[in-house]
This record gives structure tokens, sequence and C-alpha cells, in this order.
């Protein structure tokens, strides 16, 4: 129960995780998704919803930076949580991509890259130096975990919207934006190669409990499937750039490698998954990890929709389409349990006395 003194709302924003912008990352991809698979009408309408949820979480981040600074520090410091962070970088680029391919609007696009560059610069270059030079460090069971690899992740989408909107640029800036993306892309590529040997090491010879399998473990898949958009961006941008060109047959084999990779890792996915919720019996309740699940299945299906049309593969076009309304299914069923959630603490501000319930 809440103590007297303390308003539900201000708890609410303190415990605001630094992961929380996973929920416009899903939303968004999932809009993209939906409309690879030819339903535009929805996601306009998702597009929106994600925005919306955008310019709230904004406003509700910026509540706990200026009012809550130890719960902040705290998070900053945390090797578990701080990389959480990244998501706003991965959402602010999702959104870019939505501007462009929704609405055509490469100014939009342009804005949005831009703020994803800044944010992507402050977040690994605070970040990463602080938690590399804490002197107490957990150990790798309590402090490495799927979240990691939303650092990729936010990496890969500067990639891939840069690649939406460079073309728009002055003629003499194409040629150095497209090097930039590429850039971008490489330094994802390897930072997911250090990531995932840690936690494949970390879940395959440490112990593994049921709870300890969350959610953002799909993450493995997602930055893989966005690293597979990133190189398929870059392959179709390469006529406006002569070193793209060049790079092709690299371009398109670790491009394959990287979707390659991504497929593998879905059976195994849900094999765990189920083990986890059927053999171990752990409650399968919302979670604010499971966004970080949504947005790799609407990524999966995103990216196999371009690597068919771009690398004239379209058998694997129903694939992605498979995907798109999984990854539908997936969002609305975790919307629900966002819902669900906010619910009861509303229904017990109601039940507090006047007096209680303002706090």
């Amino acid at each position: 129960m809440l103590a007297p003194a303390t308003p539900a709302a201000a708890l609410s924003v303190r415990d605001l995780p630094p992961n929380i912008f996973a929920i416009v990352m899903a939303t968004g991809i999932v809009a993209l998704a939906v409309n690879a698979a030819g339903w535009p009408a929805g996601a306009r309408v998702l597009f929106w919803v994600g925005a919306a949820a955008y310019a709230v979480l904004w406003v509700l981040a910026a509540a706990k930076f200026v009012g809550h600074r130890p719960a902040v520090r705290a998070d900053l410091s945390s090797h578990a949580r701080a990389p959480g962070y990244f998501t706003v970088v991965a959402a602010t680029g999702v959104l870019g991509n939505g501007s462009v391919l929704l609405y055509d609007s490469p100014e939009a696009g342009l804005a949005l890259w831009a703020v994803a560059i800044v944010l992507w610069t402050l977040l690994s270059y605070t970040i990463l130096p602080a938690l590399i030079e804490a002197e107490n460090k957990p150990e790798l069971e309590k402090g490495l975990s799927g979240v990691w690899l939303l650092t990729v992740v936010a990496t890969q989408s500067i990639c891939v919207l840069g690649c939406l909107v460079v073309p728009h640029l002055p003629g003499g800036a194409v040629g150095p934006g497209l090097f930039a993306a590429l850039c971008f892309w490489l330094a994802g590529g390897m930072l997911y190669l250090w990531l995932i040997a840690l936690i494949f090491y970390r879940v395959m010879f440490r112990p593994l409990t049921a709870a300890d399998l969350t959610p953002p473990y799909w993450i493995n898949m997602g930055a893989m499937a966005i690293s597979t958009l990133a190189g398929v961006s870059l392959a179709s941008a390469a006529r406006g750039s002569e070193l793209l060109g060049e790079l092709m047959p690299f371009l398109k084999g670790l491009t394959l490698m990287f979707w390659a990779t991504a497929t593998w890792w879905l059976p195994l996915l849900l094999m765990l998954g189920f083990w986890r919720h059927v053999v171990k019996r752990y409650p399968l309740t919302y979670d604010h990890g499971f966004w970080g699940a949504v947005f790799p299945l609407g990524m999966y299906s995103v990216c196999t929709f371009r690597l068919a049309r771009e690398f004239g593969v379209p058998f694997l076009s129903p694939l992605g389409e498979t995907f798109a309304w999984v990854g539908l299914a997936a969002w609305a069923a975790t919307a629900v349990g966002l819902v669900r959630r906010l619910m009861p603490r509303r229904r017990e501000a109601a039940a507090l006395p006047p007096d209680r319930a303002r706090g």
C-alpha cells in the first residue's frame, strides 16, 4: 500500500523503467510490418499511437529526470538497467522511418535522424564509460541479459533511417552520409559479436532459471533482424555511393548471414518460451519487457519483406507477411496487458479515502 504522503503518480514516474521507449519501438515497427503486408490504414493508426506514446513518454522521462535524480543515477549506474536507455534512440529511428515510408515526409525523417544521432552519441559516451570505469561490478548472471543488445538495435536504427533520408540531402552530402550509415552498420555488427558471445556463454554455461529467461532475450533475434534491414537498406542505396557499389558482394553476404542468424534464433526462442511458461509454469503475466519481444517479431517481418524484394528472393515474402500478423497479435496482447496493469492502480487510488488519495 502507498504511504499516505506519496502520490501514486509520482511513484510511477520515479519507477519509470529505462527501457520504457520500447513501447514506441514495438508500435512503430509493427505499423511498418502491417503496411508492408497490405494494411496501410492500420499502419497509420499504429504510427500515431506510437507518436503519441513517444510524446507522453518524453514528458514522463523529463519529470523523472527533474524530480527523481537519485533514481536516474541508480539506473545509469546499473549494468542490468542502463542499456535500456538506448530504446529512446531506436524509438526515434522507427518514427523517422514511419514518417518517410507512411507519409512521404523526408524532412521529418531528417529531423528525427539528427535527434537519434545526438541521443546515440550522448548515451554511448556517458553510459558505457561510466559502466566500464565502475569499481563494483555485478556477476554475469545479474548484469547481463538481452537488454544489452539494445545498443546494437540503436546503432543499426541510425543506419536504417540514414539510408532513407540521406538521398534527400544536398548532392555533396550524400556520399559522406551513406559512408556514415555504413560505419554505423559495421559498428553495430561488431557490437553484436562482442555481446552475443557473452550472452550465449551466460545462457549455455551458467545456471539459468525460468525467472532469468526474461522477454528481452528476444532481442537476440531482433538485433540481427534490424542488422539485416540495415544491410538491405545500404544495398538499396548503393547507387548513390561508389564505395557501397564496390562493397556490394560483402554487403549482401553479411546481410544474408544476419538474416539467417535471426531465423536460427526464432525456433530456439519459441522453445525456451515453452520451457519457461509450460514446463516450468512461470506465470504469463504482463511484464514491460514483453515490448522488447514484440519489436523483434515486427522487425523480422519488415526485414524479410525488404530482403525478399531487394535481393530477388520473393519466396520469402509469405514469411514476412506471416510475422506481420504475428507481431500485430503480440502487440495487441501486450497492449491489453499494459492497460490491465494500469487499471488496478486507478481502482486502488479510487478506493483510498479522499485525504489519502490526494497524498
